[in-house]
């Protein structure tokens, strides 16, 4: 299997090797930067079709109102970031940040939707970047949250970017067993891959707040209030079985062994494709996934 190469440079306003607060990441920021990042801004489209509903569903959570101050971290290539800034309208304030080049430029060339926010892309490192005191009525995030190298200093960064009453809200993956849009092709193509170790359930990492007692006890010990987290099921997907096949060989758990190992690729190809066609619906191919939806107050 050949990679697609992504040929096109960052643009001069997220240089790779400028993050404030670059430090405490390095490693998801060098991992952000490379295939990884390259890889989510070439599957823009694909992937913001997959995952949408899930966001949707936190941003019907969130319930941002017109004239409001929102940050939305970990805003990728901005779908997310420009649905905040249509809600809160020309009268509020929308600033997407992350940490990943390839991901903002996709953002920053995104037509922006009449009557919204003119949102502001900045690469910072949410963890420790100085976001401001007070500037923000809400912080928001679809699965930006989970890669922090110090979970707790994170929210409490966050945190003091909001206002005294302040909300957070976010979504992030429930356990990988229960994530089949995951789980069936890594399961798929397990028996032609080399041994692996056990994953450490906190390492950052999509399934690093899958433990509700763990998110609750970070934003606690970070000084947030009325946490709350409700598990949303819906199937996600909606691309062919061929698209379907050739994102799962790039993204995910499967994805992660197969970058280290690309050779593997054209060998677990058929097996993925068969486990995938057992989702295949006249709509496509859509997979069970499971997430927890997360609230909390800053005071």
């Amino acid at each position: 299997m050949v990679w697609p190469k992504i040929g096109a440079s960052a643009p001069q306003e997220f240089p790779v090797s400028e993050v404030q607060g670059e430090a405490a990441n390095a490693a998801q920021i060098d991992y952000w930067n490379a295939t990884a990042g390259q890889t989510w801004a070439h599957y823009q489209a694909q992937l913001d079709r997959q995952i949408e509903p899930l966001g949707l569903e936190a941003l019907r959570s969130l319930a941002a109102r017109p004239g409001e101050r929102v940050l939305d971290v970990g805003c990728g290539c901005g779908q997310t970031t420009l649905e905040l800034a249509e809600r809160v309208g020309a009268a509020g304030a929308v600033t997407g940040v992350d940490i990943s080049s390839p991901m903002l430029a996709i953002a920053e060339a995104r037509p922006v939707p009449q009557g919204a926010a003119q949102p502001q892309f900045i690469k910072y490192d949410a963890q420790t970047a100085d976001l401001g005191q007070g500037q923000y009525d809400a912080v928001f995030s679809r699965f930006g949250v989970m890669f922090f190298n110090d979970p707790v200093a994170a929210f409490r960064n966050l945190r003091r970017a909001l206002t005294s009453n302040g909300r957070l809200t976010f979504v992030c993956w429930r356990p990988f067993a229960e994530n089949l849009w995951m789980r069936a092709p890594m399961e798929a193509a397990q028996p032609y891959l080399p041994p692996s170790p056990p994953m450490d359930p906190t390492a950052p990492g999509p399934f690093a707040f899958a433990n509700p007692d763990r998110v609750r006890s970070i934003l606690s010990e970070a000084g947030f209030c009325d946490v709350s987290l409700q598990a949303f099921n819906t199937s996600i997907g909606g691309s062919s079985l061929e698209q379907t096949v050739d994102l799962s060989l790039r993204v995910g758990p499967l994805g992660a062994v197969l970058r280290e190992q690309p050779d593997l690729a054209p060998t677990v190809a058929d097996a993925v494709k068969a486990a995938m066609a057992a989702y295949e619906t006249p709509g496509g191919v859509l997979i069970p996934a499971a997430v927890w939806i997360v609230t909390a107050q800053a005071s």
